[in-house]
């Protein structure tokens, strides 16, 4: 029997638990459904990793945590924690769902979405819903890029990495130098072991404001201290082509003809496909491969289509932090919020917390100007 329903929501994790809590605000019937548990992906980040953005619980003061996902929650108020883990972040995310008593459905597998008149058809694990509005928070972080060069499934992703103590040897390298690589080279440091670090645009060197561009004074500031150790290389200007396994040992080849072998797997810090692939005839796709959306973060090929979370992009502003993608939540709620007739006043709480950014032409903490 197929289910019907006014808004359904892909993904409980940051985008779809915020985006829920501003349409419970107005009042939008909708329910929420996510394939794994509330927080998955962050569930999956290795247990030595921790937010770069730090969390504060200065909502007393008007200043919203910047890992908040709502106006009136803080994670290290919650948590009593100002560098989060993974398990902790989601812990905060099942901590609002209940709180506001979101209608979240775990174990729920979206498999296909396919338009139907005036609204859509879901197919999923547990049978067909329809809905006349979609909004997907997917997110990105559970599709990792394997496939960026020759003899890239040798290679190891970071985010298969459940714990980098489990990891022997004591030689490694790690392919990629933003983040999540400089995030492994200083974990592996800090245990003793060396890493080469390969890195075609040298992020540790790039001199921008924004941290979606820019290596995090978080992160740069580690690095200056495992730099002393003398245990990470870090070799910027050259791209991976290309690894083969000999035997016992694996060879990377770079753009340069340079060759650097090493006994373990190589760590891909790559980064992530992201979500919307699985959809990707529903939207229209600008020039860097990221959706085309109109000022209401709605897909300008189809209708009532809205896209929260890290992958929403406008001009050259990244919204790819939670601190970013956040200040949209209230932009969609209100647009759904209007074609279904409901009372916006709700919302101006956002609007007054710094976390309804509307105005695309703006240059404030959303934009990477």
């Amino acid at each position: 029997m197929r289910q019907e329903y006014s808004v359904v929501v892909v993904g409980a994790g940051a985008a779809g638990v915020g985006v829920g809590v501003a349409l419970k605000h107005i009042g939008a019937p909708f329910t929420i459904v996510e394939r794994g548990a509330i927080g998955e992906s962050f569930r999956r980040w290795p247990a030595e990793m921790r937010f770069i953005t730090p969390s504060f619980n200065s909502n007393a003061f008007g200043l919203v945590d910047l890992n908040a996902i709502t106006p009136d929650t803080s994670p290290a108020y919650t948590l009593r924690k100002e560098r989060l883990s993974g398990a902790d972040y989601a812990h905060y995310l099942a901590a609002v769902a209940r709180h506001f008593e979101l209608p979240v459905h775990t174990g729920v597998d979206v498999r296909d979405i396919r338009r139907d008149h005036d609204g859509f058809i879901l197919e999923t694990s547990l049978g067909q819903m329809r809905a006349d509005f979609v909004i997907w928070a997917a997110g990105e972080f559970q599709y990792p890029r394997l496939n960026g060069f020759r003899g890239a499934e040798l290679c190891l992703h970071n985010s298969q990495v459940r714990s980098w103590r489990e990891l022997a040897g004591e030689e490694y390298v790690v392919i990629g130098g933003y983040e999540s690589g400089i995030d492994a080279a200083i974990q592996l440091s800090n245990m003793g072991r060396r890493v080469r670090v390969l890195d075609e645009r040298a992020s540790w060197d790039v001199d921008d404001s924004d941290p979606s561009i820019s290596l995090s004074p978080f992160t740069q500031q580690r690095l200056q201290r495992a730099l002393r150790d003398k245990r990470i290389e870090l070799i910027g200007g050259t791209r991976v082509v290309e690894v083969v396994r000999h035997d016992h040992t694996y060879a990377i080849r770079t753009d340069d003809g340079d060759w650097h072998t090493v006994a373990t797997p190589p760590i891909l810090a790559t980064g992530f496909v992201g979500s919307t692939h699985l959809i990707a005839d529903l939207f229209d796709w600008r020039d860097d491969g990221y959706p085309l959306l109109s000022e209401e973060d709605e897909s300008t090929r189809t209708p009532n289509l809205f896209l929260v979370g890290p992958s929403v992009r406008h001009d050259r502003h990244i919204f790819c932090f939670i601190y970013k993608f956040r200040q949209r939540f209230a932009v969609v709620a209100r647009a759904i919020g209007q074609r279904l007739g409901l009372e916006m006043k709700p919302l101006e709480f956002y609007y007054r917390a710094g976390m309804f950014l509307d105005d695309l032409s703006c240059c404030g903490a959303a934009c990477a100007c």
